[in-house]
C-alpha cells in the first residue's frame, strides 16, 4: 500500500512539475490557471493541451503548450525554424474566425522555454481519439482510451471538414496545406475544429480573379516539424510542386481512410526516399484495388476514389462534399442545424423544435448530452422559445443519471422554475413532475419545485389550478410527508374555500381524495374532515366530492373514522347534506348507502364492544365468587394448628365455663374480627357499632363477683334480675378485658380439663347444673387430656367462686325468664329459658338455642368423627353465625346444616343490632 502511494504521490509529483516547467514564466499564465495534461495535437503532435480556466471570469478554456525542449537536439538555425513555423500557424489560426475552425481565447504567447496560447474547451485531436498517444501523459487518460467514435459523430464531423475547407477555400481564398488527423481537434462538445495552419497558402491573385498558390518545393533536409505530413500531402504537392484547393480535398480523402480505418492512412512514406515513394504511390493510385477502401461506408466510397484521385481536376470541391447524400442523415442534419440557430428566426426554431423529440431518440447518448443538450439551453434566455426547448430539455433528463442531471440540466432549469410566463412553461413542468422530483435533489425540489407547484394552486388562471389539481395526485408519492401537510394541502384547502370557480373547487376535492392514502389518519380526522364542513356551496358535484371523501376515508383500511367521529360528527353532517333539495334520487341513495354503512359498523363495534364489557364483568364476578368460596372453605377447615386457636376463641381465650356468657364472648370476638369476605355498608355499620359497644364496656371497672347464699328452703319464684346482671356483667368484662391468650381467667373449674372433644365431660357453667357438650366434629386436631389447657396454655390464674349461684335444688330446672331483660326488650323472640338445659334420659339434652343453629348431635358416647370442623353442626366456625354475620342469609353447605326460617335470621340480626 505504501510504494502504491508513493508510486502515485511521485507520478503526480512529476506531473505537476512537467507543467509548471512548462508554462513557468509564461505571460499566458497571468490570466489564466492550467490544469491536468489532457490531450495533445498539432503539427507533429507537438502541442501539449491542458485544461484550464480564466482566472476572472471562471471560464473554461484549453491552454496549448509547445515545450521547447522537445527541438534541443536541433542546431540552433532549424530550433528557429520550427518555432516560426508553429508561430505561423497559431496567428493564422487567431486571424480566421468560422464555427468550423478552432476558436483562439488568447493569442500566442511566447516565454523562453515555451509558446502558449488558449483556445476554447477542448477534449483530444482525432488523432488521438483514432490511437495515436504521443505527447500524452501516462497513463493515458481511461477517457480518450475508451473513447470510439459513433456512426452520427463520424459523418458529422466529416461535414463538418468539408464545411471548414468550403470556407477556407471559398472565403479566405486559402489553402490549409496540412490537413491531417492531428491537425483536427474535438472540442469538449465533440464538434471537429481545424487548426494546424503552419504550412497554409493565401491565393496570391485578388479576390475577384481565380486564385493562384504559390507552393514550395519540398526539402527533405529540413526538420520534419518544418514540413507537412508526406501521408496526407497530395502527390502533385511533392511530384510536381503544384498545390490548390483540390489538393486539401485529397488530404480530405485521406482523412475519411483514415478515420475508417483506426488512424492509418492510405499509403505509408517512406520519409528518407520521398519521391520514389510517392512515384511508387502515384501508380497504386492509378489502379487504386477496391481492397484499399472496403472499410469505408459504401455511400461515400466513391466519392473518397475520387477525392484521391490522380487528377486534381476529377476530385470534388469542398461544396460539393458538403451535398452528396451520404450526409444526408437525420442525426447529422439536425447537428447542422443546431449549429446555425444563431441565423434562424423564431418561427424556423419552434418548427425545429417541436419535430426534435422523433429525432431525439435516434441519436446517441453521448452526442445528445455534449452536443444538443447545451444548444438548447442557451436558448433559456429567450422566454418565447422557453416552451418549445423546454419538452426537448426534460426528454433528455430522463435518459440522464441523477449525476448527469444535477451536473448537467439543473442549473439551467433553476431558473426557469421561476419564469410564469408564458403560461405553457408551469404546464410542462407540471406533467413532469414525477422526473423533477425523482432526480432533483431535495433541498432543490424545496427550494425550486415545490414554490413552483403551489404558485400553481394559487395561480390566477383556473385553467392552470385544473391541470395543477389533476397532476398532484399523479407524483404526490413523491413528495415528502412535511411538504405535503404543511404547505401543500393548506394551499388546496384555501383554493377550495375562495375560489369561485365551481371546477376548481370540485377538481379540490377530487384532488384531496385521491391523495388522502398518503396522509396520516389523525391528520385527515382532524384536518380534512372539519374541512368539508366549511365549504359554503351546495352544488350537487361539490357535495358528491364532499360524500366522495367522506366515503374513501371511511372504507380506506388504513384510514377509517372511529364510531365516535362517525356518531358525533360525520353522521350528523352527511344527514343534513342527504337532504338537500339540488340532489336527484341516485345521488341520495348514494348518501344513504354511506350513511347506512357507516350506522351499521358504528352498531356493530360498539355491540361488540359491550358484549366485550359484559363478558369480562362476568368473568371478574365469576372470580369474585371463588375468591369468596376459597376464603370460605379455608374458613371452614383450618389446619390442625390454627384449630386449637379457634376453639379457644370460640370459648373467650380460656377453658372456662361454656355457657351463656361463654357463647356471647365467642360470638362478640368473632363478630370483631374483621371478614376476609368484602362486607356491605350495613354490615360495616354493624361491626362498627359492635366495636364501639365492646370498647365502652372495656374502660368501665370489672365488678367483684358476690357470693349468695344459697336457698335452703324450697324453690320458688323470685327476681334474680339485679344478681344476675352484676355477675354476668362481672364474666363479661373478664372476657372482653383479658390480656394475651394463656393469660385470661377461665370461668372453668380448676377440676379434672376434657380430654377430647368428643368425649367432654360435664362441665358447670356456674349458673346450672353441669352441662355437656355435644360430640361430632370438634376433636379433630385437638391435643389429648392433660392437666393443663389446650394447646399448652398458661393454667387459668383466677377462678372466681360462682358455686354459690349454682346451689338449686336437684332435679328441677331453674326459672331464668328474669334475664330477658339482658337482651332486646322490644323483640324478645329467645327467651334464656329457652336456652336453659333439658335433662334427657341418660345425658344432658342441648339447648334449644344451639337447634336453630345447628342440628342435633351424635350422643356424648359416639367415637371423635374425622370430618372437617364446622361440616356437622355444633360450634364450628361454618355453622357458628357469630363468626359470620355475613353469613346469616346465606346458605351453608353441608349435610348437617338446616336452613335457617326468617324470624330466626330477624332474631339473630336484632341480637347483634
Amino acid at each position: 500500500m505504501e510504494s502504491m502511494l508513493n508510486k502515485l504521490k511521485s507520478t503526480v509529483t512529476k506531473v505537476t512539475a512537467d507543467m509548471t516547467s512548462a508554462v513557468m514564466g509564461n505571460p499566458v499564465t497571468r490570466e489564466f490557471e492550467v490544469g491536468r495534461h489532457i490531450a495533445s495535437g498539432g503539427p507533429g503532435m507537438s502541442w501539449r493541451i491542458y485544461n484550464g480556466t480564466k482566472k476572472s471570469t471562471k471560464q473554461e478554456v484549453a491552454v496549448f503548450v509547445f515545450d521547447k525542449k522537445i527541438v534541443d537536439r536541433y542546431q540552433k538555425f532549424e530550433k528557429d525554424q520550427i518555432v516560426d513555423s508553429l508561430k505561423k500557424g497559431v496567428q493564422q489560426l487567431t486571424r480566421l474566425r468560422h464555427p468550423r475552425l478552432l476558436t483562439v481565447q488568447h493569442p500566442l504567447e511566447e516565454s523562453r522555454d515555451c509558446l502558449a496560447f488558449c483556445t476554447e474547451p477542448v477534449f483530444a485531436s482525432l488523432a488521438n481519439v483514432l490511437g495515436q498517444w504521443d505527447n500524452l501523459p501516462s497513463p493515458v487518460p481511461i477517457d480518450i482510451k475508451e473513447y470510439k467514435l459513433y456512426d452520427v459523430e463520424t459523418k458529422y464531423g466529416l461535414l463538418q471538414i468539408s464545411e471548414g475547407l468550403s470556407f477556407l477555400h471559398s472565403g479566405v481564398k486559402m489553402v490549409h496545406g496540412n490537413l491531417s488527423t492531428e491537425n483536427v481537434i474535438l472540442n469538449k462538445s465533440g464538434a471537429w475544429k481545424i487548426m494546424g495552419f503552419d504550412f497554409s497558402i493565401s491565393s496570391s491573385n485578388p479576390s475577384d480573379a481565380e486564385p493562384k498558390y504559390a507552393c514550395k518545393e519540398w526539402d527533405p533536409n529540413l526538420p520534419h516539424l518544418c514540413l507537412p505530413n508526406p501521408e496526407y500531402v497530395a502527390p502533385e504537392y511533392i511530384l510536381s510542386v503544384s498545390c490548390d484547393a483540390v489538393s486539401d480535398m485529397y488530404s480530405l480523402g485521406v482523412l475519411i481512410h483514415a478515420v475508417f480505418n483506426e488512424g492509418k492512412a492510405v499509403f505509408k512514406v517512406n520519409k528518407q526516399d520521398i519521391y520514389k515513394s510517392f512515384s511508387r504511390q502515384l501508380d497504386q493510385l492509378s489502379h487504386l484495388s477496391p481492397g484499399v477502401l472496403n472499410r469505408i461506408p459504401e455511400e461515400v466510397r466513391e466519392h473518397v476514389k475520387m477525392l484521391l484521385s490522380v487528377t486534381p481536376n476529377v476530385r470534388p470541391d469542398a461544396d460539393q462534399m458538403t451535398k452528396i447524400p451520404f450526409f444526408d442523415d437525420v442525426g447529422a442534419m439536425t447537428l447542422q442545424y443546431f449549429d446555425s440557430l444563431f441565423q434562424r428566426d423564431n418561427l424556423q426554431k419552434s418548427q425545429f423544435y417541436k419535430g426534435l423529440p422523433k429525432v431525439l431518440p435516434k441519436l446517441p447518448k453521448r452526442v445528445v448530452i455534449y452536443r444538443i443538450l447545451p444548444a438548447l439551453m442557451s436558448e433559456f434566455v429567450n422566454p418565447d422559445m422557453v416552451p418549445f426547448v423546454l419538452p426537448n430539455v426534460l426528454l433528455i433528463a430522463e435518459e440522464c443519471t441523477k449525476e448527469e442531471y444535477v451536473r448537467l440540466v439543473l442549473p439551467d432549469l433553476t431558473p426557469v422554475f421561476k419564469q410564469q410566463e408564458p403560461v405553457q412553461i408551469l404546464l410542462i413542468f407540471l406533467q413532469k413532475m414525477d422526473l423533477l422530483l425523482t432526480k432533483t435533489p431535495p433541498e432543490d425540489i424545496k427550494n425550486s419545485v415545490l414554490p413552483m407547484v403551489y404558485r400553481a394552486v394559487e395561480a390566477p388562471s383556473t385553467q392552470i389550478q385544473e391541470l395543477c389539481l389533476n397532476i398532484i395526485p399523479t407524483f404526490a408519492n413523491l413528495i415528502e410527508y412535511p411538504s405535503m401537510k404543511n404547505a401543500l394541502i393548506p394551499r388546496i384547502k384555501s383554493t377550495c374555500l375562495q375560489t369561485s370557480s365551481l371546477a376548481v373547487r370540485v377538481n379540490s376535492l377530487v384532488c384531496l381524495g385521491k391523495i388522502l392514502e398518503y396522509l396520516d389518519k389523525w391528520y385527515v380526522i382532524e384536518e380534512i374532515i372539519p374541512f368539508l364542513q366549511q365549504i359554503p356551496s351546495r352544488e350537487p358535484a361539490v357535495l358528491m366530492g364532499i360524500l366522495g371523501i367522506y366515503k374513501c376515508t371511511f372504507t380506506h383500511k388504513k384510514l377509517g373514522i372511529p364510531k365516535e367521529h362517525l356518531a358525533a360528527k360525520s353522521l350528523p353532517h352527511l344527514v343534513s347534506l342527504s337532504i338537500d333539495n339540488n340532489l336527484n334520487l341516485n345521488q341520495f341513495n348514494s348518501f344513504m348507502a354511506v350513511i347506512k354503512d357507516m350506522l351499521s359498523r358504528m352498531e356493530a363495534e360498539h355491540k361488540t364492544k359491550l358484549e366485550q364489557l359484559q363478558v369480562m364483568q362476568e368473568q371478574q364476578r365469576s372470580l369474585n365468587i371463588n375468591q369468596m368460596n376459597q376464603s370460605e372453605e379455608t374458613k371452614s377447615t383450618p389446619s390442625p394448628a390454627t384449630q386449637v386457636r379457634d376453639i379457644d376463641e370460640l370459648f373467650g381465650g380460656g377453658s372456662g365455663s361454656a355457657g351463656v356468657n361463654g357463647k356471647e364472648n365467642g360470638s362478640s370476638s368473632a363478630a370483631s374480627r374483621p371478614s376476609r369476605v368484602s362486607l356491605t355498608l350495613e354490615e360495616k355499620q354493624r361491626l362498627a357499632k359492635e366495636q364501639e359497644q365492646a370498647a365502652k364496656l372495656r374502660s368501665q371497672q370489672p365488678l367483684a363477683p358476690q357470693s349468695v347464699k344459697p336457698a335452703t328452703t324450697a324453690p320458688q319464684a323470685k327476681d334474680l334480675t339485679s344478681s344476675l346482671l352484676n355477675s354476668m356483667t362481672s364474666i363479661n368484662n373478664l372476657s372482653l378485658n383479658s390480656g394475651p391468650r394463656g393469660t385470661i381467667s377461665s370461668a372453668f373449674p380448676s377440676g379434672p380439663i376434657m380430654g377430647g372433644m368428643g368425649t367432654m365431660g360435664p362441665v358447670t357453667n356456674g349458673f346450672n347444673s353441669p352441662m355437656g357438650f355435644q360430640t361430632g366434629g370438634m376433636g379433630i386436631g385437638m391435643r389429648p387430656t392433660t392437666p393443663a389447657l389446650y394447646g399448652g396454655m398458661a393454667a387459668t390464674t383466677s377462678t372466681p367462686n360462682f358455686h354459690a349461684l349454682t346451689q338449686n335444688q336437684p332435679g328441677k330446672q331453674t326459672n331464668m325468664s328474669a334475664l330477658d331483660s339482658l337482651f332486646t326488650p322490644n323483640k324478645p323472640k329467645v327467651s334464656l329459658n329457652q336456652m336453659a338445659p333439658k335433662p334427657a334420659q341418660g345425658t344432658t339434652a342441648p339447648s334449644p338455642w344451639l337447634n336453630q343453629i345447628g342440628t342435633g348431635q351424635p350422643s356424648q358416647t359416639a367415637p371423635v368423627q374425622a370430618a372437617p370442623m364446622g361440616m356437622q353442626g355444633g360450634f364450628g366456625v361454618q355453622t357458628n353465625p357469630f363468626f359470620n354475620p355475613q353469613n346469616f342469609s346465606q346458605p351453608v353447605a353441608g349435610n348437617a346444616m338446616m336452613k335457617q326460617s326468617a324470624p330466626v335470621n330477624n332474631d339473630l340480626k336484632d341480637l347483634f343490632g
